[in-house]
């Protein structure tokens, strides 16, 4: 019931505080105040949207949010001689266009399937686990899983040696129903393979379970060199501010509730579960 409550919720308060939304909110009220013949208030609330939306067009907002994220984790982790599992979590899949068009339709975080079959090729004697169902309010039985399925066999990958979790809404009951599915044992070494920006709060929930996993972050948006440069950009940058504050606020509400280990979680230094 909690967790049910705290999927609704975070659907919910993400939809009012996403920073387009906002911006949308800000004209919406400045226009219906010039309306209504409230010149000083539509004067400040046009012109603070005004003044957003020129920031947001010229500076790299949320690159600057995402660079602590994506280089929280090394890009390219020293591999082991051996791996019990790889496992790689849902999200890069578009679920109702999958199921519209009736063929699979994946989204821009397509590296997790690029890295996740070069895994598979390096630990074919691994457990190779995917992790992921629905996160839409309506579409419950659209799931990451299934088309992440058709996906894997269209690249000519042999789903009968892979385990799908489809149950989860969430990445915090990915890593619940998985543990549940595999039963890590201590001692055993684990991949994780999911977007860069997304892998802190991925490590914290492992690390809040007990089970230590090798972070492998993929999906980059940032430079290597941390860089930044002004651009006039502003449906770009849009999204990726967009993107950035959604992960630091679920970092903010995951450690509120108990979800993770940390606010900003790294990689655990004890071995074992």
């Amino acid at each position: 019931m909690a967790n049910t409550l705290f999927f609704w919720l975070s659907k919910l308060v993400w939809v009012v505080i996403k920073p387009d939304f906002f911006l949308m909110v800000l004209i919406l009220a400045g226009t219906v105040w010039l309306f209504a013949g409230k010149l000083r208030r539509a004067k400040f609330l046009l012109g603070v949207a005004s003044l957003a939306m020129v920031v947001i067009a010229v500076c790299p907002l949320g690159i600057m949010l995402l660079n602590p994220l994506e280089h929280r984790f090394p890009s390219s982790p020293d591999l082991p001689e051996k791996a019990d599992g790889i496992i790689m979590l849902g999200g890069a899949e578009d679920n109702e266009k999958t199921q519209l068009w009736q063929q699979p339709e994946i989204k821009k975080s397509a590296d997790r399937y690029v890295a996740f079959i070069r895994l598979m090729h390096i630990y074919p004697n691994a457990r190779h686990i995917f992790a992921g169902g629905s996160a839409s309010l309506i579409h419950q039985d659209y799931r990451d899983a299934d088309t992440a399925r058709q996906v894997f066999e269209s690249l000519g990958v042999d789903v009968s040696s892979m385990e799908f979790e489809g149950n989860s809404r969430n990445s915090f009951e990915n890593v619940v129903n998985v543990k549940a599915l595999v039963h890590p044992e201590p001692g055993q070494v684990w991949i994780l393979v999911t977007t860069a920006a997304h892998m802190p709060r991925s490590v914290g929930i492992f690390n809040r379970l007990n089970w230590t996993v090798i972070p492998f972050p993929v999906d980059h948006h940032t430079r290597p060199d941390k860089s930044l440069k002004p651009t006039l950009d502003f449906s770009g940058n849009l999204f990726m501010l967009n993107r950035a504050v959604r992960e630091w606020i679920g970092l903010a509400a995951y450690y509120i509730t108990g979800k993770t280990n940390a606010f900003f979680p790294s990689m655990r230094k004890e071995a074992g579960f």
